[in-house]
């Protein structure tokens, strides 16, 4: 389970050809599908290379993720205690975080198949959920994995990630809430940074 949340995590990339407007759908879709490929075919990622795998996230996936607006939604009412200089390093640490977690998951790959939900955007929506199924080789249970995308300008970016009704921005609220009501917001900062040279990769709660 948590390998499989990390990595679908980081599934969303786009080359610079599509820089124009993409719909959301045919966005998850096209670039889900890329980096599969493009796992399936570096053995180096496969036997657990974890640097190209975090030069792949860094290069690709960080783009398209609003992590101000996760770390934001994360933080819940205690960003409204924090200072802009703590609100940049929070962020800062919090996308490291996160992608050291997806990194290391992206070796783990195994022979995983993604099924695309219907999906129809109405006219005007700059908010929405694209809706995908993780498809478990041999007997494993399939997983409900779905995107929380917002339009900014013409793009979009994904703000949340539910995987199995777990929300990525909903577990780590709790821990952010508990290191803060302990140690402050500094003392979250601490923590944050603590793992992150650690190489820690937090995992979702089942």
């Amino acid at each position: 389970m948590k390998s499989l949340f990390a990595f679908f995590s980081g599934l969303l990339i786009a080359t610079t050809a599509m820089a124009q407007e993409v719909a959301p759908d045919v966005l998850v879709k096209n670039v889900t599908n890329e980096v599969l490929d493009i796992v399936r075919k570096d053995k180096d990622i496969q036997s657990g290379n974890t640097k190209k795998a975090i030069d792949l996230v860094d290069a690709k996936v960080l783009p398209h993720f609003n992590f101000t607006r996760m770390t934001q939604l994360a933080m819940a009412r205690d960003w409204r205690q924090t200072t802009p200089a703590q609100q940049k390093v929070l962020t800062d640490e919090f996308r490291l975080l996160l992608v050291r977690t997806y990194s290391k998951a992206l070796t783990e790959y195994k022979n995983q198949t993604v099924n695309f939900k219907p999906f129809t955007l109405k006219a005007g929506e700059t908010d929405v959920r694209v809706r995908t199924e993780i498809k478990q080789a041999g007997a494993g249970k399939n997983i409900e994995l779905d995107y929380f995308l917002e339009k900014s300008g013409t793009a979009w970016k994904v703000y949340d990630i539910e995987v199995g009704g777990i929300s990525l921005v909903t577990n780590y609220r709790e821990s952010f809430a508990s290191e803060v009501r302990n140690n402050g917001i500094d003392g979250l900062i601490k923590s944050l940074q603590a793992k992150n040279k650690s190489g820690e990769a937090t995992s979702v709660k089942k």
